[in-house]
């Protein structure tokens, strides 16, 4: 535990699904693919094994005190388990450089063998990770998996222009493709969930920014409740975030069944906690680029008071996180700040007064 919390996260968390009173509000920067930088590794460092994904992790527990530890399947990794090409940056998210699919016809010819645990090396060293934050401090913190949702899963395979060209002019094969998509991530899923790992859905293609509602209410909504469905029977808890503006889809994606909605720094948390703040806690939405990466600490500090004080009253909840997943070579200062006005701003009971 933190020296300065007088809760760990799993007892915070546990008060706040059960409305007790807590120490101060969950704060989750999510430290997932800069958290090498908490060791001074570089991000193919981290990556490179399950100790080091784990060390990463936890040394950034040990540092700011976050609620929230996450392990990292990836956006990617449905891909790259079927055989497309990824770079391999020092110091960077590696990025897709050639599809295993080219030609949407030969959707039928994808090997879901190949995504099974047995068979998919990086599979086996996140949950390997996963496992490893667990013993070491999986009495304190909850463990979270970062991955992708249905529609992004399928942009891994399948070169994203052509993805989109394909929900008009050859939706058939796509819906296909998706469904096998979805098909994996159920497998995925549940793999996680057997070790006690929460499930953070993101979709980020799938973005109001790149689809419309009806393509979103057509291509990725009826997946996405499936999904949350069979995560739900594997007793799971999922908590979905979409990159980008979503404010037109926010009320869609609760219908998910998500058991905690994300929002990007985008989305007004005003406007999504009067749209669906009765219906799932809300996490956001602190800048992740222009505040915590680019800003300086004063910056941090007014953009988390603008946050609780926007979500505070949420009927359902709120929780203090960042706008999207932290990357690149973040100022550690700027978490250690994210935490502190966390615990300035958010300590309990939480009044307005602490605002000002």
């Amino acid at each position: 535990m933190h020296k300065k919390d007088q809760m760990t996260p799993n007892e915070r968390l546990g008060a706040f699904m059960t409305g007790k009173p807590m120490d101060r509000i969950l704060a989750m920067p999510v430290a997932c693919s800069m958290s090498g930088l908490a060791l001074g590794m570089t991000h193919k460092e981290k990556r490179s094994s399950a100790v080091n994904e784990a060390n990463a992790q936890i040394a950034c527990y040990e540092k700011f005190g976050n609620d929230l530890a996450v392990v990292e399947y990836g956006l990617h990794g449905v891909g790259m388990a079927l055989g497309s090409e990824m770079t391999d940056p020092e110091d960077a998210v590696p990025a897709i450089i050639k599809y295993i699919l080219e030609d949407l016809d030969d959707v039928d010819k994808l090997d879901m063998s190949k995504l099974e645990l047995k068979n998919d090396k990086a599979f086996q060293l996140h949950l390997e990770a996963a496992k490893l934050i667990i013993e070491k401090i999986g009495h304190e913190v909850p463990t979270g998996v970062l991955i992708s949702g249905p529609f992004t899963a399928a942009a891994s395979i399948y070169k994203t222009e052509n993805l989109l060209r394909a929900t008009r002019r050859n939706p058939e094969k796509l819906h296909k493709l998706i469904n096998f998509c979805n098909e994996a991530l159920k497998m995925i899923c549940k793999e996680f969930i057997k070790e006690g790992v929460l499930i953070l859905l993101c979709d980020p293609i799938a973005s109001g920014t790149i689809l419309h509602q009806k393509q979103y209410r057509e291509f990725v909504l009826p997946y996405t409740i499936e999904l949350m469905k069979e995560i739900h029977e594997a007793k799971g808890m999922v908590c979905y975030h979409i990159c980008g503006d979503t404010t037109s889809i926010v009320s869609d994606m609760v219908k998910s069944g998500c058991d905690m909605l994300s929002i990007d720094n985008r989305v007004d948390l005003e406007y999504t906690k009067q749209m669906v703040g009765d219906k799932v806690p809300i996490l956001g939405n602190v800048d992740p680029v222009e505040v915590l990466y680019l800003g300086n600490q004063e910056d941090v500090d007014l953009a988390v008071k603008n946050c609780i004080q926007k979500g505070y009253d949420s009927p359902c909840g709120y929780i203090l996180a960042s706008g999207c997943d932290l990357s690149g070579n973040l100022p550690l200062e700027n978490i250690d700040q994210f935490m502190e006005s966390a615990r300035k701003y958010g300590k309990w009971p939480l009044d307005p007064a602490n605002f000002k």
